[in-house]
């Protein structure tokens, strides 16, 4: 009878990981999170920081980083408004989109070579914002119905504050489908779109490369399904009392990112 064979863990040439709940909580640096992106950083290994909040540039991005300590590189930051701008560009090349979101999402349309406009565009495209108005979804809505495609930059139904959760892209593009009976397209976590996309934008190839997040529902969900390492970090949103809820388990829970800088 021949012995069962035992899987080596698989080495990690390229690290993508979750920005709040993981780098960052509320603005504030998860303490070994500086050590590890410097450790990246100096390694020369490939790495990406990920975000599904779609509001901010990637320059936003590393400024606010840059100013509690962790430098992250412009290009090292990979968000649901770059990935989505890279899809609908890949789907019709220099299009039209009307869009409700901020200068993450429109600058990075801007950047493909698409045209932001409200008169029969091809795509109507949902991110996030403090100022959805009635007059915007309502002329989302009267698009869709007239054969614009939806599509949104992720799927969070809420986002977090200092006052509470706020209602996010989710809870916002559920209006619009029940007006219209039109799903969106999420491009954002946990579709494994946005990891593979981010993956090729620095050469990296799934088999070698872990996700780090602190959300089974999203990170750790979008990390297996594109077939990586997977990191649970308990500093975010998932407790370790509630991983018996998921049907699917991490390769690794630890407490947090600084567990993980000597795996770099």
């Amino acid at each position: 009878m021949t012995e069962p064979r035992t899987t080596e863990p698989r080495p990690i040439a390229s690290w993508l990981t979750d920005m709040d709940g993981v780098l960052m909580h509320e603005g504030v640096p998860i303490p070994g999170a500086d050590a590890f992106i410097k450790k990246l950083r100096d390694s020369g290994k490939p790495f990406l920081v990920l975000t599904n909040n779609s509001m901010y540039t990637a320059r936003d991005l590393h400024a606010r980083l840059n100013r509690i300590g962790i430098e992250v590189p412009v290009e090292n930051i990979w968000t649901s408004a770059l990935a989505t701008a890279r899809f609908v560009a890949s789907q019709r090349p220099n299009g039209t989109a009307y869009v409700i979101g901020e200068a993450g999402l429109t600058t990075a349309l801007h950047e493909t070579g698409y045209i932001l406009s409200d008169v029969d565009p091809d795509f109507v495209i949902l991110g996030e914002t403090r100022t959805y108005s009635f007059e915007a979804l309502t002329k989302a809505i009267r698009l869709i119905n007239n054969g614009a495609r939806f599509i949104a930059t992720n799927p969070d139904n809420t986002g977090p504050s200092t006052e509470g959760v706020l209602p996010a892209t989710g809870s916002v593009a559920a209006l619009i489908t029940k007006a219209t009976g039109k799903e969106p397209y999420f491009v954002g976590k946990p579709n494994p779109l946005m990891m593979r996309t981010g993956l090729n934008a620095i050469g990296a190839h799934s088999e070698s490369s872990a996700m780090i997040g602190d959300r089974m529902d999203t990170d750790v969900l979008a990390g297996l399904e594109a077939g990586m390492t997977t990191f649970l970090v308990l500093t975010g949103l998932t407790t370790e009392a509630e991983l018996d809820r998921f049907p699917f388990r991490p390769t690794q829970v630890v407490d947090s990112i600084a567990d993980l800088v000597d795996l770099v």
